[in-house]
């Protein structure tokens, strides 16, 4: 299976899906925020391995709490994707902190206050 096929493409919309409602209502942890979403997952071509892309809405350190509480939960996490997806392999998850909303966000407020500078000159 190629990285982009659409096989591929399929089972990283519907992991992506499913660790979102996992984090969302199954997990118990109170480290974790419940303000995080999973922005993007790619599973490998081979199905052994996973990246989880997540954004956490908060300061830094409910980011780490949030993200150890993930990888505590990465045993629970994978039984329950095993048991709704039908896969050959169940992957291994590795989850990643995302900052391209962060970094969104900030860009626009940058350019928010040029604009105003440059009424305020006008």
């Amino acid at each position: 299976m190629r990285k982009n096929s659409v096989k591929n493409t399929r089972i990283n919309g519907e992991v992506r899906k499913v660790l979102a409602e996992l984090i969302r209502g199954e997990i118990k942890d109170p480290r974790i925020s419940p303000l995080t979403s999973v922005v993007a997952v790619e599973v490998a071509p081979d199905l052994k391995s996973c990246k989880a892309w997540i954004s956490v809405l908060g300061d830094e350190e409910a980011k780490t709490a949030t993200l150890e509480g993930l990888k505590s939960a990465e045993g629970f996490i994978k039984r329950q994707l095993a048991k709704t997806i039908n896969l050959r392999n169940t992957p291994e998850i590795t989850f990643v902190v995302d900052q391209s909303i962060e970094y969104g966000v900030n860009m626009s407020h940058k350019i928010d206050e040029v604009i105003a500078q440059d009424n305020r000159k006008v």
